[in-house]
C-alpha cells in the first residue's frame, strides 16, 4: 500500500517578499532547496504560522544565498511579507520516509 508522507520540511520560514503581479509559486533560495530536498516546481503545501493560511503551490528555484523568500501570485494576499511558514512536500511511498527538516532564523538561514 501507498501512503503520503511528508519528505522536505523548511520550518519557520521568514516570506521577504510578495509579488501579485507574478503568475504564480514561492521562490526559495537554491541553497535552501537543497538542503530540504526539494525540487524545483515540486508541488508544496505552505503553511503560515503568523496568520494560519495555508495553500499548495510549486517551488521556483531562486539565486543562492540571499535568503529571499519570495510569494507569488494571488497567494501574496493570502501570505504575506513578514509572515513566518512552513513549507512542506509530500511523497508516495511502500517504505517508510525519513524527511528532510530545515529550521530557519528570521533571515532564513539554516540554524539546525
Amino acid at each position: 500500500m501507498f501512503v503520503q508522507q511528508l519528505k522536505s520540511k523548511i520550518h519557520r520560514a521568514m516570506i521577504t517578499r510578495g509579488d501579485v503581479e507574478y503568475e504564480g509559486s514561492i521562490e526559495i533560495p537554491s541553497d535552501l532547496m537543497a538542503a530540504a530536498g526539494l525540487w524545483p516546481g515540486e508541488k508544496v503545501l505552505v503553511a503560515s504560522v503568523t496568520s494560519g493560511n495555508r495553500l499548495e503551490t510549486y517551488a521556483l528555484e531562486g539565486p543562492p544565498g540571499t535568503g529571499n523568500i519570495i510569494m507569488n501570485g494571488g497567494a501574496a494576499h493570502l501570505i504575506k511579507t513578514g509572515e513566518r511558514v512552513v513549507i512542506m512536500s509530500f511523497a508516495m511511498s511502500e517504505e517508510r520516509i525519513t524527511p528532510t527538516k530545515i529550521v530557519c532564523n528570521e533571515h532564513n538561514e539554516i540554524i539546525s
